[in-house]
């Protein structure tokens, strides 16, 4: 049985644990605050941007650039967009559940003009967590990046960007798919999956949209594309960076709000336990008193 000082032991801990997770929650709100801006400030852009690309796609030919260019799907590469750090509830589970699924149905799925008819998958991380689940379980990455949590800028998502297109083009990979968690409000994320590559027409409700609209290009046709099928790229992986950091703060601070409102509930199931702990031991000492005393007059 606990003894009264053990029982103190325990609510000091606990009350030191309250304090850290409150201070948690209450830096996840401050780091929200700065990216969530950030986040809303390029969505619209970034949305409206992949509209222009799938809709120039939809006219272009494949022979006019390298990243229009639609061929078998022998090597796909799945880019898995993670956190560096835990203590953020489900947020790294969700993606890793969903991203697993993705490459099942990749390896699964029928190619009849490649050898053994199924596709090669290649995995990609951002984020210690992501790097760490597949190195555990002995699966080789391609590629990974880590540190980019908390400090998310344009050139990192350049990095990558340039990466995954130059092995694109040079043939090593035919597919590109990101899996990531979308911001959706601080109790809600969704994780999704999109096509990076290749650039493809929009598809609404299963139906491609075909634009008839004549483009006129300025100045070229060729060095727009040259400009804006790079650049889609590298402000899709930018606006995953930026909503996937958001994602994972808004999740940290529901689950540190949690951890805080189970210590304080802790904290007064202990406090009761020591009251009826130290209640009985003053019974006692009563009892034995009164033993004594009767003893006495014995």
């Amino acid at each position: 049985m606990a003894t009264l000082r053990d029982i103190q032991r325990r609510i000091k801990a606990v009350s030191s644990t309250r304090q850290i997770t409150k201070a948690m929650k209450m830096v996840a709100a401050a780091k929200l605050r700065k990216v969530q801006d950030r986040m809303f400030d390029l969505r619209d852009y970034a949305d409206k941007m992949r509209n222009v690309i799938a809709r120039l796609a939809s006219g272009a030919e494949q022979e006019q650039h390298p990243l229009l260019a639609q061929r078998c799907c022998q090597n796909v590469d799945v880019l898995v967009m993670t956190s560096d750090r835990g203590m953020c509830g489900a947020f790294n589970t969700n993606i890793m559940k969903a991203a697993t699924k993705h490459i099942a149905e990749m390896e699964t799925r029928e190619v009849p003009s490649v050898s053994g008819g199924q596709s090669q998958v290649s995995i990609t991380t951002v984020g210690k967590k992501a790097k760490d689940y597949y190195r555990h379980r002995g699966i080789k990455t391609r590629h990974s990046w880590t540190g980019l949590s908390g400090n998310v800028d344009y050139m990192a998502a350049k990095e990558i960007a340039d990466e995954v297109i130059s092995r694109y083009i040079s043939g090593e990979l035919d597919e590109v798919y990101l899996v990531y968690n979308e911001f959706k409000n601080m109790a809600q994320q969704t994780v999704r999956t999109i096509k990076l590559l290749p650039s493809e027409p929009i598809v609404e409700d299963g139906v491609e949209q075909i634009t008839s609209a004549d483009f006129i290009f300025e100045p070229s046709e060729e060095d727009l594309l040259n400009a804006l099928l790079p650049k889609n790229i590298e402000i899709q992986i930018f606006r995953a960076l930026l909503e996937s950091t958001a994602s994972e703060e808004a999740a940290r601070m529901t689950a540190m709000e949690n951890a805080t409102k189970a210590a304080g509930d802790m904290i007064d199931t202990l406090t009761l336990k020591y009251n009826k702990a130290r209640q009985a031991s003053i019974t006692a000492e009563l009892m034995d008193i009164v033993g004594g005393v009767e003893a006495l007059k014995g």
